[in-house]
C-alpha cells in the first residue's frame, strides 16, 4: 500500500493553493490524486476499480476516454497509456460515460482531471 508521497512531499499549505487553484479554475471537478502501482495496471484492472469506487450497477456501461480522443486498448497498461497520452502539463486526462444497457438510454458525461 502507498505511503502517499504526494501528501509527504508537500507540505498543508502548499496542497492547500493546489486545491484552491483546482477548485478556482474547474469548480465543479473534485481534485483526486491516484497512487500506487498504476504502472502496473492494464486499461481493463484500472476501469474495474474506477467501476467499483463508483458503485455503478451491472446494467451500467462504462466508457473511459483518454483526452477525449478515443478508447485506449483494454490490454495496455497504464505507463504506455500515459506515456502515448499524456498532456504537455504532465497529466493524463481522461473523462468516463456510464450509460443505462438495458432500458433508458441517458449518458452521463464526467471528467477525471
Amino acid at each position: 500500500m502507498s505511503t502517499n508521497p504526494f501528501k509527504q512531499k508537500r507540505t498543508l499549505a502548499t496542497k492547500m493553493e493546489e486545491v484552491a487553484g483546482i477548485r478556482a479554475k474547474f469548480p465543479t471537478k473534485i481534485p483526486v490524486i491516484v497512487e500506487g502501482e498504476v504502472p502496473a495496471l492494464t486499461m481493463t484492472q484500472f476501469i474495474t476499480v474506477i467501476r467499483n469506487r463508483m458503485s455503478l450497477m451491472p446494467s451500467q456501461a462504462f466508457y473511459l476516454l483518454v483526452n477525449n480522443t478515443g478508447l485506449a486498448s483494454m490490454s495496455q497498461i497504464m505507463a504506455d497509456v500515459y506515456r502515448d497520452h499524456k498532456d504537455e502539463d504532465g497529466f493524463l486526462y481522461t473523462t468516463y460515460a456510464a450509460q443505462e444497457m438495458f432500458g433508458l438510454m441517458k449518458i452521463k458525461w464526467y471528467f477525471l482531471e
